[in-house]
């Protein structure tokens, strides 16, 4: 449910796309190259692969892709050197506390806090301090020069909204204590037809929640999940991941399963709660969750070292299957900080 009209790419990210769909995942050999080894000869002549922990100069060449291993020696992620190449969008990492220190937490009220995540500019960006990828994307292009276009706001029955009110409640139960604040009675909630088939549902000029259709699941706007940050099911990328969430690109495992990234607990509860239990789930001091995520079910995105949360989508992999694979698509088609939904005027 893609809901950004796609940046312009240029021939720089287009290549460096290409070569990320080549090497990810597999290992060097010196002769050959097939599904888990691709042959060193075969790549561009400007190239440098960089080890975990690696030292590496600061000299400048606007072709040269550098290529990152994991620590079992496969390709991680690439990039080109350090500059404006399209797909790499500077964060500023203000050194702000890990996420989620408390397992009860009521929702913020009033103004919504700063995010601490600087929207995507041609500065350049140094080398990530992480080895960790978000891998391959068919979609990498940077959306922040986009912008959706808002369409007339037309009020809701108030049979619709209490069915919407029943849904995001079944879907989302932690929202439970606040669901007064955020769907007031009385209230007039209307609806916003996007690109796409999708919905988005404002209240006054508040923007609440989004579908792609009256069957799928509804969604959060970030905007909502900042207001109640210990109300939805949370993963948590690391550092090296983030410049990718941020431009649109596919979530993959590796920047789930590294050092930074958090995943559900070892032995957390099953995916299915038990009918009265809805609200017996919660994020740890670690920031895991306490139960195991399923496949099809909405996941809000955090990142490391970073206080608010930086996307929200659906997964397409369970976490368990994600803890036992370590690879492959997670999250796809995610709205992010600085997409068109994000920055779609809803007055």
């Amino acid at each position: 449910m893609p809901l950004v009209v796609p940046g312009i790419t240029n021939a720089s990210s287009n290549k460096t796309e290409e070569w990320q769909n080549k090497l990810v995942g597999k290992k060097f050999s010196e002769s050959e190259s097939n599904e888990t080894m691709f042959c060193k000869k075969d790549l561009p002549e400007q190239h440098r692969v960089i080890k975990p922990g690696q030292m590496v100069t600061k000299d400048f060449y606007e072709d040269r892709l550098n290529v990152h291993l994991d620590e079992s020696g496969a390709v991680s992620h690439l990039d080109r050197d350090a500059g404006d190449d399209g797909i790499t969008p500077p964060l500023t990492d203000r050194g702000a506390p890990p996420a989620h220190h408390h397992h009860h937490h009521h929702g913020r009220r009033g103004r919504l806090p700063s995010v601490d995540f600087s929207p995507p500019s041609s500065t350049p960006t140094p080398p990530s301090p992480s080895p960790s990828p978000l891998a391959t994307s068919a979609n990498l292009s940077v959306s922040s020069s986009r912008s959706i276009q808002p369409s007339p706001k037309q009020k809701l029955k108030s049979s619709v909204q209490r069915s919407l009110r029943g849904s995001l409640l079944a879907t989302y139960p932690l929202l439970t204590p606040h669901i007064d604040e955020i769907l007031p009675k009385k209230a007039s909630l209307s609806s916003m037809k996007l690109t796409d088939r999708n919905t988005l549902y404002v209240l006054d000029a508040e923007p609440l929640f989004y579908q792609q259709d009256v069957s799928s699941t509804i969604l959060p706007h970030l905007r909502l999940v900042h207001r109640f940050p210990q109300s939805f099911p949370t993963i948590r990328i690391d550092r090296g991941a983030i410049r990718f969430v941020l431009s649109g690109a596919t979530l993959m495992a590796p920047g789930l399963t590294s050092k930074g990234g958090r995943l559900p607990r070892e032995g957390a509860n099953k995916a299915q709660l038990e009918e009265g239990k809805e609200m017996d789930q919660g994020v740890d001091e670690e920031g895991r969750w306490s139960r195991e995520l399923a496949k099809g079910e909405p996941v809000v995105i955090m990142a490391e070292g970073k206080e608010e949360a930086c996307a929200v989508g659906t997964l397409v992999t369970a976490t368990d299957e994600v803890k036992a694979k370590g690879k492959g698509p997670v999250v796809e088609d995610a709205h992010f900080l600085g997409d068109g939904l994000w920055k779609l005027s809803t007055e």
